[in-house]
């Protein structure tokens, strides 16, 4: 389930780092530095969930909770560097539907963000969950890969890269770009893991892998999803 989330949050890179793991989870983001732009974002946009720093210039996100509580339903996710007990009521108290303390896992916050979704029954659904590009269907829901028909065993590294070039066919990714939707900010994980990746889905997934046409090279760039109907004869 895809959704729309307004991000409040005014240190940059906490920001980038939080925006790029939500977008890994289909969402659409929109980041906001201060409270008051919280505010109009909200109003203007109807969001899905309000992930709110309670550190925020202009309007601090206590003060935005407790406004936004008394205009509508909004589900809100409070991130703080406080951690006592009374900071953790005040922010239920004004209507937070859950509160997150620095320094966290972004994997929680997205398990986290995850269930409150599901809980207040928001999102949208995805209205063609597979993912089609040429004789190749990649199913994120079923965890499933498919070519010409047949069932493809794929690993979660190999079913990530796949799902990520399938995302947007015939658009060029550095193996950089790749690494960043596989692995996030994982410095321990090079780009030859990638390489890895994609000569093991040729060998899957091509005609003749020493020929690919679907998972092909961009030389001096990285790799993209090319559809091959055309050359298979499709109308």
């Amino acid at each position: 389930m895809c959704a729309h989330i307004v991000l409040a949050e005014d240190d940059e890179h906490q920001a980038e780092l939080i925006r790029r793991y939500l977008e890994r989870e289909r969402h659409s983001v929109v980041v906001v530095g201060d409270g008051r732009s919280a505010l109009d974002e909200v109003r203007r946009r109807e969001p899905d969930l309000l992930v709110l720093d309670v550190m925020l210039p202009l309007v601090d996100g206590l003060d935005v909770c407790r406004i936004l509580r008394a205009e509508s339903a909004l589900p809100v996710l409070m991130l703080t560097a406080r951690s006592t007990e009374d900071d953790l009521l005040l922010g239920l108290d004004l209507g937070a539907d859950d509160y997150m303390t620095k320094p966290f896992s972004p994997r929680e916050l997205m398990a986290r963000v995850r269930t409150l979704l599901r809980r207040t029954g928001s999102g949208r659904p995805e209205a063609d969950p597979v993912l089609r590009v040429g004789a190749i269907e990649i199913d994120p829901r079923r965890h499933q890969v498919r070519c010409a028909g047949t069932p493809v065993e794929c690993t979660p590294g190999e079913f990530r890269l796949l799902e990520a070039l399938a995302a947007q066919p015939e658009r060029v990714f550095t193996r950089e770009q790749l690494l960043e939707r596989l692995h996030g900010f994982d410095r321990y994980i090079t780009s030859r893991t990638i390489d890895v990746h994609v000569m093991n889905l040729r060998r899957k997934l091509e005609p003749d892998p020493r020929r690919p046409v679907r998972l092909v090279t961009v030389y001096g760039v990285g790799y993209k999803l090319s559809d091959d109907s055309e050359r298979r004869g499709a109308p």
